[in-house]
């Protein structure tokens, strides 16, 4: 057997207009997709090893052994309302949850959203992939379209030992223990990585990538990234902000009037990185070995093995941290972070902004996660976090809702959908804020998506099972 891949773009490559700005807000969850036609593509065949893959190297399984927890969900949960102005045509509307509540009583060891999205993906004791939410492209990859509103196993995957995973706004990636990824969702720009455009992909299905084993995946709004256990970025999708970090923002005419765009269509290698002056002068920065990533909506942070963070793609409210707005088409290193003491541990993205964590536990903002106000140009400390241990943070749209030290912090300015979980009487914090009924209690995991919350809590802890326990139970039930 052989699989495709996308052989170079023809007259007949899908079409997309130009943005003139990137749309980060309330418009950016609209079910409408990429505004090209699925032309036909021109594909070839490359050989494809059907033996079965090797496990992970036991010590890097390790690695992703996180606490599991059950869950509590905080913010909107009317699916196909999330992000839209418009919400006449959704067929049933539920109340916002202003407060968190237990939902359902299984246990998981892994949980994942987006700032762009309104779907997740859990990862239940067993290793099964479940997924629940929006599914107007097949992005919970059950086979249809329709919305979901209880976590369900994803059937194609039921078999098979998940270890993380990770979604865009219309589509979603797994991964298993042996670093084969699946994908599935909206593949109008490629995002799913199967070696065409195709859309919509229903099912999980291989990516088109015959490299080293996968050890991460990321995604963006509308594009992805895989790390390979070697120390090397692959990207896909759309490239329209640099955001594949290929050197080009991928756009070319058709005929005078009709721009559009080279998109990826299966992984492809992020072979340089640099390190630019303030007069300009590029130069390539060598053995960079990435550890760690994370995906906003249109761009992308990076960590190597030396704590050295890089990033491209949008760079609109300075989320890059390079004290510009200008656009990357390759990685490059953050020079605020190039510093004795202030290397970087970890790092999460929101739409527009990011947050670092150095190797000495303080966080730092670039960006803007607010509509309004001044944006931070570069790297700048969150002061009211200093001396705060944090274990995980999740970054929405606006909202930032971070685990630290056996508490709940939430942080978004208004206009916010309950996903603070602050209560009736408080929606919104323009600044770090305790949230109530948390103090002491065990929270491994924390996401977010575009308006909702999914904390994953440590009920062995029994003082955390007590806690736990007292909160509402949210339900499907009329």
């Amino acid at each position: 057997m052989a699989s495709k891949r996308k052989a170079a773009p023809n007259s007949s490559t899908n079409r997309r207009k130009s943005k003139k700005k990137e749309s980060d807000f309330e418009d950016s969850l609209s079910d409408a997709g990429s505004d090209h036609d699925n032309g036909k593509d021109v594909e070839v065949l490359i050989p494809n090893d059907e033996a079965e893959p090797e496990k992970l190297p036991a010590e890097l399984l390790k690695t992703f052994e996180k606490q599991s927890g059950q869950m509590l969900i905080a913010g909107m949960v009317t699916w196909d309302a999330v992000g839209k102005k418009d919400t006449r045509k959704v067929a049933k509307m539920r109340p916002n949850l202003f407060s968190f509540h237990r939902y359902t009583t299984e246990t998981y060891r892994f949980a994942i959203s987006h700032s762009s999205s309104a779907h997740s993906v859990l990862i239940n004791k067993d290793g099964q992939a479940m997924t629940f939410g929006r599914n107007t492209s097949g992005q919970l990859g059950v086979g249809h379209t329709n919305c979901v509103e209880a976590p369900t196993v994803v059937p194609v995957l039921s078999n098979l030992n998940c270890i993380s995973a990770a979604v865009g706004r219309h589509h979603s990636l797994f991964l298993t223990d042996t670093g084969t990824v699946y994908a599935c969702g909206e593949n109008k720009s490629g995002q799913c990585g199967v070696g065409n455009s195709h859309s919509p992909v229903l099912t999980p299905t291989k990516i088109n990538y015959r490299g080293p084993p996968v050890i991460r995946v990321g995604c963006g709004s509308e594009f992805s990234v895989i790390l390979d256990i070697t120390g090397n970025l692959h990207s896909f999708g759309l490239p329209e902000y640099g955001q594949l970090g290929h050197n080009t923002d991928g756009k070319y005419f058709v005929n005078a009037n009709k721009l559009t765009f080279h998109f990826e269509t299966s992984p492809k290698k992020i072979p340089l990185f640099i390190d630019k002056s303030k007069d300009g002068h590029i130069t390539p920065v060598e053995n960079v070995h990435i550890v760690d990533f994370a995906c906003g909506n249109n761009h992308t942070v990076a960590i190597d093995s030396k704590k050295r963070a890089f990033s491209w793609g949008f760079g609109g409210f300075g989320r890059l941290g390079h004290s510009e707005q200008r656009d990357e088409m390759v990685p490059r290193l953050i020079k605020a972070f190039d510093n004795t003491g202030r290397g970087v541990k970890s790092i999460f993205c929101g739409a527009t902004y990011s947050l670092s964590i150095s190797d000495v536990g303080a966080l730092y903002l670039f960006g803007q996660n607010k509509k309004t106000g001044e944006a931070n140009m570069y790297p700048k400390p969150v002061n009211d976090l200093a001396g705060w241990h944090i274990t995980d943070i999740g970054c929405s749209n606006t909202s930032v809702m971070i685990s630290a030290d056996d508490s709940l912090i939430a942080w978004g300015a208004s206009p916010t959908f309950g996903e603070l979980g602050l209560g009736t009487f408080q929606k919104s914090s323009t600044v770090p804020k305790e949230v109530p009924k948390f103090r002491d209690m065990k929270l491994p995991q924390c996401t977010t998506g575009f308006s909702h919350t999914i904390l994953l809590v440590n009920t062995e802890h029994e003082q955390t099972k007590t806690a736990y326990d007292a909160f509402p139970e949210f339900t499907l039930e009329d």
